[in-house]
């Protein structure tokens, strides 16, 4: 292969690479489809939250009070649930982590005094669409809390932004992290063989042809 060429090639492939990097990259944050909650950094200091759970479809669901997190049994499981308009959540003791209880951030609705009995339940229909915060009143300062997403009209960011969350869930995405490499391994590769050609000249083929 002439110099030239090589060069031609070599930036073609380059140019490639990078083309399908950024398209990886586009598409890595445009998966999952649709918008997602934003919680307003709700779960900035709750360690078992990483999504959000999508029960739209159901009429009832269950939420766990008591499930392990934040150090101890002191999370409900799951903290993030999404639901259709009509839908009531029932919150069920699991008796894990002393006493509990449910308190909206807004005050609209509470289980009452903390309890710890295994079976006690709580529930609530939830007719407004939105996003409804709650936490564990005793438990609340190591990040208790959970968010209840009613209907298709909520705060949302697009997807593959995100809103602040424990820094044990924090990390590049898979996609994008390899397509990284794969694109500065290319690159490097392509100006290592450009440097070779370019220090010991063309073939002895081509120096053959121009004598």
């Amino acid at each position: 292969m002439h110099r030239r060429d090589f060069l031609r090639s070599a930036g073609t492939v380059a140019g490639g690479t990078a083309a399908a990097a950024a398209t990886g990259s586009a598409a890595a944050q445009e998966g999952g489809g649709g918008a997602q909650p934003d919680y307003g950094g709700w779960f900035s200091d709750v360690s078992n939250f990483s999504s959000t759970a999508d029960y739209r479809g159901q009429d009832e669901v269950t939420v766990e009070v008591g499930v392990e997190g934040n150090g101890d049994y002191w999370a409900f499981g799951p903290p993030a649930i999404h639901v259709d308009a009509g839908t009531t959540v029932i919150w069920e003791w699991t008796g894990q982590g002393n006493a509990h209880n449910v308190v909206a951030e807004t005050d609209d609705y509470s289980s009452g005094p903390p309890v710890a009995e295994a079976g006690t339940t709580f529930e609530r229909t939830f007719e407004e669409t939105g996003i409804s915060k709650y936490y564990c009143d005793p438990h609340l300062s190591v990040g208790m809390k959970g968010a209840v997403v009613v209907g298709d009209d909520y705060p949302a960011v697009e997807a593959g932004a995100s809103t602040p969350v424990n820094p044990e869930h924090m990390g590049v995405p898979f996609q994008p992290h390899y397509v990284g490499i794969a694109t500065f391994l290319a690159i490097s590769s392509t100006i290592a063989f450009t440097f070779y050609l370019l220090k010991y000249g063309e073939s002895s083929h081509t120096k053959g042809g121009s004598n």
